[in-house]
């Protein structure tokens, strides 16, 4: 690992597009870019997981083309700081997504860092989502709206009932959802920005008997699953926020991350980054606008784009080029 190059100018991201059996082609349409394929489910904004990699993008100057994952091995400290680097990060510490579920995701529920450590050497999986578009028919499906024991729930899991115990929600933009690990969820027929720890395992419960990409049924997790739900019934799975412009708002504080959203009123505002010791992620949800560091590195920012700003960079400024301009920024607490 080096800890060469004390500063990193802002880190314009390319993300890894995922084809899924419930994708669409929104996402594309969303960033205002052409499409690359239909069933595209996800865009993995920032990610060093291996095989879904996001670079660097062509405006990243010395540093275009270059995978996260190199980032963190050859400019550890510059990236994610001192503090991550000692105490336990020598990976991104974050996976942000775009997801565009055209049709409904599984069922599904991942584990807690104990679980994912012991079974599969991982960390866990907490994250949440925030809508950024939704049908007329979209729905979400976040936490068990009463108890049930874990044999009930294997009982609706066998004959197709599973969503009669699940809390179920029409989401609109402005919408978001705490998804600790152990809480089964699921999304349809909507766009979200997903923030999450770095896994990717998930335990399916139930797939509506529906076939893969490879026209076989895709696999359950049955036993997982039970093993990893949290069977509290909670009462705040959806949060709903109005904006308040000119100010960073916070959305979700947990262990894992913190994320916030900042709206303009014309006016720039600041960020600071290096305070907290951690890199953070941009991502721009509506309209457009600059990101500039200390240094005078400046970013063009639209929707459904991202930037990654290091550990390092003392403050970043964010200055609206349309009324609209949006963005929700997560760091590690």
């Amino acid at each position: 690992m080096k800890h060469s190059n004390p500063r990193l100018p802002l880190l314009p991201m390319e993300p890894y597009y995922r084809t899924v059996v419930w994708g669409g082609e929104a996402i594309f349409a969303f960033k205002g870019e052409e499409a690359r394929g239909s069933a595209i489910g996800e865009s993995w904004e920032v990610s060093d997981l291996e095989g879904c990699e996001s670079l660097v993008s062509a405006d990243g100057k010395e540093f275009a083309g270059t995978l996260l994952s190199e980032l963190c091995r050859d400019h550890a400290e510059a990236l994610l700081g001192r503090r991550l680097l000692n105490v336990r990060m020598t990976r991104f510490p974050l996976l942000i997504k775009i997801i565009d579920a055209e049709k409904e995701l599984s069922i599904q529920v991942h584990p807690d860092d104990y679980m994912a450590y012991r079974r599969h050497g991982s960390s866990g999986k907490t994250e949440m989502w925030y809508t950024l578009s939704a049908a007329d028919d979209a729905c979400i499906y976040s936490g068990l709206q009463r108890s049930v024991t874990p044999e009930a729930l294997r009982e609706h899991i066998a004959n197709g009932s599973v969503m009669s115990l699940l809390a179920k929600f029409r989401p609109v933009p402005g919408d978001y959802f705490y998804l600790p690990a152990g809480r089964i969820h699921s999304l349809g027929h909507s766009m979200v920005l997903e923030i999450q720890q770095p896994s990717d395992i998930t335990y399916r419960i139930f797939d509506y008997n529906r076939p893969g990409l490879d026209g076989k049924p895709r696999s359950l997790h049955i036993d997982e699953a039970l093993e990893a739900t949290d069977f509290r019934v909670h009462e705040d799975y959806r949060r709903h926020r109005e904006p308040i412009p000119g100010r960073e708002q916070v959305l979700q504080e947990c262990p894992h991350f913190i994320a916030t959203v900042v709206n303009f009123d014309n006016a720039p505002v600041s960020i600071a980054v290096s305070r907290y010791t951690s890199p953070r992620v941009l991502v721009a949800t509506a309209g457009e606008g600059r990101v500039t560091d200390d240094l005078g590195n400046t970013v063009h920012l639209r929707r459904g784009h991202t930037v990654i700003v290091p550990a390092t960079t003392p403050e970043v400024t964010l200055i609206p080029d349309t009324p609209d301009f949006e963005v929700v920024t997560a760091y590690i607490p």
